[in-house]
């Protein structure tokens, strides 16, 4: 038979079988592109949905991070109890995030390369958390999370930059979308978009007393328990919504109201080996070392943590 006639028999047949030999790169575009076809926009539609669940879950239970632009610099704050939080990029950038730890050390590797090549090629002055952000890591999480086909990255990130002058620090937060938002002042990352907003009203009104170091980490510290509780309280009301049973002890604590001082004793008052400790990376503006960026040695935390053990 010729091969006119093998190929008529096929569409005769309804087989999709290609009529000629390819090798094995053009037979896995041949398979993506057959893949490609059967996806409507209805199952992307479900599948960024799927994966938005997906990753606002796994976030709800992260330690919210707090920044905040003080006369002596730009403070970030978070609580721990295994990984670190707050990490120096550069001369005048910092940042600090919630998610998988692979993922967040995947977008700190990232940022890193990107700022000293960046400052190589360029200038150190070219180095700025706009073109991070803005430029290099939210066309790739927005990429990230359109892809059905891949992983998505379960992170969402706050960058700071201090400028010459308080009202010049610029903070960017990014989220595992690609969406960021610059804000000034202050800015809050956290499990839920509930929890961010009961932080930033906490911030919004108190920011303005909040002048020297130790009132700023004392703010901090309670804007993050604000959003630890409203975290915690959004996780057992969904678990509810979706018929959990949930144990005794989970019920006590789903119904019971804490304060935001009784928060803060419930973390740092347990035992040593299971405390949490508190973190509060510091890029100082007026410094004779090389580096502007420092975390806060324990004795100077003492005094805020003192109040509630």
């Amino acid at each position: 038979m010729r091969p006119v006639a093998r190929e008529a028999v096929r569409r005769r047949s309804g087989s999709l079988r290609p009529s000629r030999t390819v090798g094995s790169g053009a037979g896995s575009q041949l398979l993506s592109s057959r893949i490609a076809m059967s996806f409507t926009p209805y199952d992307w539609n479900q599948s960024i949905q799927t994966r938005m669940e997906y990753i606002e879950q796994r976030l709800r239970d992260g330690s919210p991070v707090v920044g905040l632009s003080i006369p002596e610099g730009v403070l970030l704050l978070s609580v721990h109890r295994t990984q670190r939080k707050a990490y120096e990029l550069y001369d005048r950038i910092i940042f600090g995030a919630i998610g998988h730890q692979s993922d967040v050390e995947a977008i700190r590797n990232a940022s890193l390369d990107f700022c000293h090549r960046e400052g190589f090629q360029r200038s150190p002055d070219d180095v700025t958390a706009q073109r991070l952000v803005g430029s290099v890591l939210s066309p790739a999480l927005k990429k990230a999370f359109g892809d059905p086909f891949t992983a998505p990255l379960i992170f969402r990130g706050l960058f700071a930059e201090l400028g010459a002058l308080p009202e010049q620090d610029a903070l960017y937060t990014l989220g595992f979308d690609g969406e960021f938002r610059l804000e000034h002042g202050y800015s809050v990352v956290a499990g839920t978009l509930e929890a961010e907003n009961r932080m930033l009203e906490l911030l919004h009104a108190s920011a303005g007393e909040a002048r020297d170091r130790v009132s700023a980490i004392r703010l901090g510290l309670e804007a993050w328990a604000v959003g630890r509780i409203e975290a915690q309280r959004r996780g057992f009301a969904d678990r509810r919504a979706l018929g959990a049973r949930l144990s005794e002890e989970e019920e006590e604590e789903g119904q019971e109201i804490r304060s935001v001082a009784e928060a803060l004793r419930a973390e740092f008052s347990a035992d040593e080996r299971d405390a949490a400790r508190l973190e509060v990376g510091l890029l100082e503006r007026n410094t004779a070392r090389e580096s502007k960026f420092r975390l806060l040695r324990p004795e100077e935390l003492e005094p805020v943590l003192a109040e509630y053990r």
